[in-house]
């Protein structure tokens, strides 16, 4: 098993990311924003959380030109995998390889604090490993996570079973308490909160290490 974890500049999450991979048994590969093909045979990947490109003009807005996102876009496209977390959603969405956008908070201030999120769905292999329904904490840090998509977005989300998590007590505005989506093929996840830093009991949660195993079984199996 394979995973490449992009490295924008301001990213701060990555390490953090590689780390998850490698616990899970994948071998894995830091790729630089501006290099144009991610290398052969990778099975996933992880668009990490940071602040790229200082946040600035709209969040993940200038790390989805990155040239090294349009090689993501084709594996996206060909059927691989990719998990994009906070910052990493933001560019996902950026990019629309997901829908929908991520606005400021509704508070308008920074919120960083481990956050109860319920199960959606188990229809995925990132999230085949938890219980339909089964409440987890993952921590989220983000000044930008309010989803917003529009009615018709929503409702084909809803219908498609897409939502992947949600809020227990919102805490940002997302509507319909949204904390992570999936694509319409359900090999692209993009979540706000942080499961790689909830890899063990040390971390205060160890909810996070089950998304990584999942997949790792997942594509063992394959």
């Amino acid at each position: 098993m394979k995973a490449a974890v992009l490295v924008f500049p301001g990213s701060n999450c990555d390490r953090d990311l590689a780390v998850a991979f490698r616990a899970a048994g994948f071998e894995t590969q830091m790729i630089w924003h501006k290099d144009a093909a991610l290398p052969a045979g990778i099975d996933i990947v992880g668009v990490p959380g940071g602040f790229s490109y200082g946040d600035y003009l709209r969040c993940g807005a200038i790390a989805a030109q990155s040239p090294i996102m349009q090689a993501v876009g084709a594996h996206a496209a060909r059927g691989g995998y990719v998990l994009g977390i906070c910052n990493g959603f933001q560019v996902l969405c950026e990019t629309r390889i997901l829908p929908g956008a991520l606005m400021r908070n509704a508070g308008l201030k920074f919120v960083c604090r481990p956050q109860k999120l319920r199960v959606e769905t188990t229809d995925s292999l990132f999230t085949n490993g938890y219980a339909q329904g089964a409440e987890i904490t993952i921590p989220i840090a983000h000044h930008d996570g309010n989803y917003v998509a529009d009615p018709e977005t929503l409702a084909q989300l809803t219908a498609e079973d897409r939502v992947a998590f949600r809020y227990l007590g919102n805490p940002n505005g997302a509507v319909d308490d949204i904390a992570g989506v999936l694509s319409a093929n359900r090999r692209v996840l993009g979540l706000m909160p942080h499961p790689e830093r909830a890899m063990e009991p040390a971390h205060g949660s160890a909810d996070g290490a089950v998304m990584f195993q999942s997949l790792a079984q997942a594509l063992v199996a394959a």
